[in-house]
């Protein structure tokens, strides 16, 4: 068997800096070099450390992915002539407060989606903006570096978890015992709470509930033997055009997996139904028995 086909692939600026000695005059490598030792002083300062050789080679790296998620976020080519004239003509310091604040903007975004109240807390936030610098924009000039695909995964991906806090929070909003105005989200638990309350009928939203409220919905369902399918159109048809993908999503997920839903309407007991819907409420139920 033959080896795989390992591909090269340098940092953009990198790539970009080999073709200075043909493609730029010497006052641009002269401007071009002092910027980026001038990023890398700031790193250093900010982030690293400006008084140890281990600190400004850090900083090094990190000006190296910084500039180089900008380039890949500025322009629509692979070319890495391209890249040089951006750098020429915009500047290495626009270059990389651009790569900087895809990272800034990425680490507002909510990474799960269960929220805490340390999450808004400044410090935290900043550590948080912190980290993810250092995972993305470390970059070893002689090494392939992924830094910017890995960014585009972690926007997927992070967007993907902000649709459900944000379906949640509507839900909460939207509680049928009035809103819940709380910065602690389970938003999952929220969102099966919600689809799960919804067999009932009549599109009332249940966004968090307790053990006497889900033993009324059981008795009621087993009573009155709803049409489940009819209550969740009920419950999208309330729902906003931007929060019914999820919670369509979440729904066809419950309605083949949910044993809270498999089981509700067969003999299984209420303490072992109350168990299985701990499962997927999490932190959004309440304790109201002893």
């Amino acid at each position: 068997m033959l080896p795989a086909l390992v591909i090269e692939k340098l940092p953009r600026l990198v790539r970009a800096i080999k073709l200075l000695p043909n493609e730029a005059t010497a006052d641009e490598a002269a401007v071009l070099a002092d910027e980026l030792s001038g990023i890398t002083a700031m790193v250093a300062e900010k982030f690293t450390n400006d008084r140890t050789a281990e600190g400004i080679q850090r900083a090094l790296l990190l000006t190296v992915g910084g500039v180089s998620l900008g380039l890949e976020h500025m322009l629509d080519t692979e070319d890495d002539l391209d890249a040089l004239d951006l750098l020429i003509e915009e500047g290495a310091e626009l270059v990389f407060q651009q790569g900087f604040r895809l990272v800034k903007d990425l680490a507002a975004l909510p990474e799960d989606s269960v929220v805490a109240d340390v999450d808004f807390e400044p410090v935290y936030m900043q550590s948080r903006m912190k980290q993810l610098f250092f995972d993305l924009c470390m970059a070893d000039p002689g090494e392939t570096w992924t830094g910017y695909e890995r960014y585009l995964g972690q926007v997927k991906q992070r967007q993907d978890v902000q649709a459900v806090v944000r379906a949640a929070q509507w839900l909460r909003r939207h509680h049928g015992e009035g809103p819940i105005n709380e910065p602690e989200l389970d938003a999952e638990g929220v969102i099966a709470l919600a689809v799960i309350f919804a067999v009932e009928g009549g599109g009332r939203i249940t966004a968090r509930t307790g053990q006497k409220e889900f033993e009324r919905l059981v008795k009621s369902v087993r009573k009155n033997k709803p049409d489940f399918e009819a209550g969740w159109a009920a419950l999208l048809a309330r729902i906003p055009a931007q929060h019914q993908p999820v919670i369509a999503e979440r729904i066809d997920s419950y309605r083949r997996q949910s044993k809270v839903l498999q089981h509700m309407m067969s003999r299984t007991s209420m303490k072992q139904l109350f168990d299985e819907l701990k499962d997927y409420a999490g932190n959004e139920l309440e304790v109201d028995y002893p």
